[in-house]
């Protein structure tokens, strides 16, 4: 593989990556065109065809960031390939690289791998990676917050619906605009400023509400008393599955996060048994806020190197 060959994710690229995500499904957060289009400057994506499939990398991540798992900041940073069987694109890759991790490895890959030979005679490492484990919901749960585990849920949301003069609505036409607003107010009263995470996320959701129609991505927003005060954007992760990848609400408005939470799924959820609210990045108080609302299951993944 000619590593230098691959090309910087672009809009027109879209279709090429719905080709593959259409016919094979992902179950990570991470791979769906808008998530990595949103992304692309903070992590410098690239990508190629290659076998079959869809390869996407980035050269220089850990030289920016640092985040190398072997500290080798020339390591090449590899997300799962797209296609048949990534498995075997896998260790088609350890062969023709030297320096490489393959992070975001969901286990149903993980798996397939343990069974292929060459695995063992490679001599690969795995990292169980928690803190980008998915976690996964049932949405009837989150919509209807059933029985004594959702109560203190349900009393923030019924606190919510009763204090406010609220409307809920699907992000349109000049609705987007007032998205952008309400994250800039956001991230002033949270201090994005002094926070290089938090500005790299408002980059992400700049981009995101930037190109929200040409992404097709999926929007709702809160608005009480002409204010606009908490939304969400999310889309179609698979058959199955909702993937949930912004939410923001002011928090002065008790209950808010529990509402458009609620309403997004409301809206979007009819047709979808699982909502996919992403990782908790190893935030303990967002691990604590995740966990509160009972994941079905969580979507494991890890990092392969050597």
């Amino acid at each position: 593989m000619e590593i230098s060959s691959g090309k910087p994710l672009t809009i027109p690229d879209k279709p090429t990556f719905d080709k593959y995500l259409n016919k094979f499904p992902p179950n990570i957060s991470e791979l769906t065109f808008s998530n990595l289009f949103i992304w692309k400057d903070y992590y410098g994506y690239s990508f190629l065809e290659w076998e079959n499939h869809l390869i996407i990398y980035s050269i220089n991540f850990f030289k920016s960031w640092g985040k190398s798992i072997t500290g080798k900041e020339d390591s090449i940073f590899f997300l799962p390939p797209i296609g048949p069987t990534p498995e075997k694109i896998i260790l088609k890759l350890f062969k023709e690289l030297d320096n490489l991790e393959i992070h975001r490895v969901p286990e149903m890959v993980m798996k397939k791998l343990h069974t292929e030979k060459e695995f063992e005679r490679l001599n690969l490492y795995i990292y169980e990676d928690r803190d980008n484990w998915d976690y996964v919901y049932e949405i009837e749960n989150m919509v209807n917050l059933p029985g004594n585990k959702y109560r203190q849920k349900r009393r923030w949301l019924n606190k919510f619906l009763e204090l406010y003069n609220y409307d809920f609505h699907v992000i349109s036409g000049d609705l987007i605009k007032k998205t952008l607003e309400l994250q800039l107010e956001w991230c002033d009263v949270t201090e994005c400023q002094g926070n290089e995470d938090l500005m790299e996320e408002q980059k992400a959701i700049e981009t995101a509400i930037e190109h929200y129609n040409e992404l097709g991505i999926s929007g709702g927003i809160i608005i009480v008393d002409g204010k606009c005060i908490a939304y969400t954007l999310g889309e179609r992760l698979n058959k199955e599955t909702l993937v949930i990848h912004i939410e923001k609400a002011h928090i002065e408005y008790e209950g808010a996060y529990q509402a458009i939470n609620n309403l997004f799924l409301k809206e979007f959820g009819t047709d979808i048994k699982y909502v996919n609210r992403e990782q908790d990045i190893g935030i303990p108080g967002l691990r604590k806020a995740k966990e509160a609302y009972k994941p079905i299951h969580m979507v494991k993944k890890s990092v392969i190197f050597r």
